[in-house]
């Protein structure tokens, strides 16, 4: 399933998401003791969702209630900021310019500091360290033609002529996106790039009618395809790590949890993020069980 926490928020009116968090969360009112857990509404958000809800209970032997697959981000911040989920996963680059509504920034640390410091006063929200992957666009080309041109990064593939380049429809009109990209680059091509379904950029990847797609770091078939993500070398495109970001006033009912939490720093890189994906969308398994087996494999 092709999805990009780059692509949306909530694609509704914040008035509409509230009134759609406090009818389908209010059961959540009043638990005692229990972790609420959420996410929005695509697969790697799920899996993560699973992740920490199995963390907790292991780790703490705390009462988990999911609130999984929640909606767009507009709705899964307002679930947090209202009390209805205690913590959610979400990206730094998201938090900056979806929900602050500040400009776009490139820097990782600068980020994530902005972000920590906005969410603490305004709404009295933690970010924890990040995960370890980062859900930002990535270029990419065929394995074949990577070893055969001994082309790694962005800039050289930028010293190589005519590519034909398949875009997503919001990549092409994104602030973060293709213009900036051919700005940064300068990247001959044979003709304006091509724009399609994200779902039908891979296949026209391998079929040949392109030869540069624009794609997200952790998508599941990066794991399988015999292709080439290039490195962006001159750091256009802005930092989306993925974090933990939960009330602090949990954190404080329960003195464990951010510990325990923070044992999943740095554990889930784009490479291991990609092959969770893939194992759900691609092969079709069960979040829950993809996230049992993760965990298993970091004791």
């Amino acid at each position: 399933m092709w999805r990009s926490e780059n692509q949306s928020a909530a694609g509704r009116p914040v008035s509409t998401a509230v009134l759609f968090v406090l009818i389908v969360l209010a059961p959540s009112c009043g638990r005692s003791g229990r972790i609420t857990i959420g996410s929005k509404n695509f697969t790697e958000q799920i899996i993560l969702g699973e992740i920490l809800s199995q963390h907790i209970e292991e780790k703490l032997g705390v009462k988990v209630s999911r609130r999984l697959d929640l909606g767009g981000t507009l709705l899964a911040h307002q679930a947090l900021v209202s009390g209805q989920i205690d913590l959610y996963p979400e990206y730094t680059g998201t938090a900056l310019t979806t929900v602050l509504k500040l400009p776009i920034s490139r820097d990782p640390d600068s980020v994530l500091d902005s972000v920590r410091k906005q969410y603490r006063e305004r709404w009295g929200i933690e970010w924890l360290s990040p995960l370890g992957f980062n859900n930002t666009f990535v270029m990419v080309i065929r394995g074949s033609d990577a070893r055969r041109k001994n082309i790694q990064t962005l800039s050289e593939a930028a010293g190589r002529p005519k590519w034909v380049l398949g875009v997503g429809y919001e990549f092409f009109r994104r602030p973060d996106g293709l213009a900036g990209l051919l700005e940064t680059y300068r990247l001959d091509l044979a003709h304006s790039p091509l724009t399609m379904d994200l779902g039908l950029l891979y296949r026209a990847l391998e079929q040949g009618r392109i030869d540069m797609a624009a794609a997200n770091a952790t998508d599941g078939l990066l794991s399988v395809l015999d292709v080439q993500v290039l490195r962006d070398d001159r750091h256009y495109f802005p930092p989306y790590q993925a974090a933990v970001a939960i009330r602090a006033s949990v954190l404080k009912q329960h003195p464990d949890l951010e510990a325990a939490l923070e044992d999943l720093s740095g554990r889930l890189s784009d490479q291991v993020m990609r092959k969770l994906n893939y194992e759900v969308d691609g092969k079709h398994r069960s979040a829950a069980i993809v996230a049992r087996e993760f965990l298993h494999s970091q004791r």
